[in-house]
């Protein structure tokens, strides 16, 4: 399988997942996009997945909480080998080296989904949708 074989595989996963305040998934607010997606091989039959969202302003405070949940969906959902990496566009967030640092963090991550609101809001954004 190539690679953008592999990228595709990735954004299939990511493009359903709902934006947290609103009804549309992050496809449709463009939050993620085809092309935000970066698959690079790794020794050992892994993968590097590097992914660049846009919040929908600068400003969302919930960019954070998108990034958690790409985080989750893609650990869940990959069935192959990985490490990723999750950032906010350049130039998309006011705070982008913050929400960067915390959404690649996997202990802030873990301490995140403890927190059983946060664990609810992002299972409802993560679940399938039922068409």
């Amino acid at each position: 399988m190539n690679m953008e074989e592999k990228e595709l595989e990735v954004y299939d996963v990511i493009r359903s997942i709902r934006d947290p305040e609103k009804p549309n998934t992050l496809e449709e607010l463009d939050v993620v996009t085809e092309s935000c997606v970066e698959v690079r091989p790794l020794p050992g039959d892994e993968y590097l997945i590097i992914i660049k969202f846009s919040p929908t302003v600068p400003h969302c405070s919930l960019a954070t909480l998108i990034g958690l949940c790409l985080q989750v969906k893609l650990q869940r959902c990959l069935p192959f080998k990985h490490k990723l990496e999750i950032y906010v566009s350049e130039g998309t967030h006011s705070t982008e080296e913050d929400i960067n640092k915390q959404i690649n963090d996997k202990e802030r991550v873990a301490a995140a989904m403890e927190n059983p609101d946060l664990r609810e809001i992002v299972e409802q954004c993560v679940m399938e949708p039922d068409y």
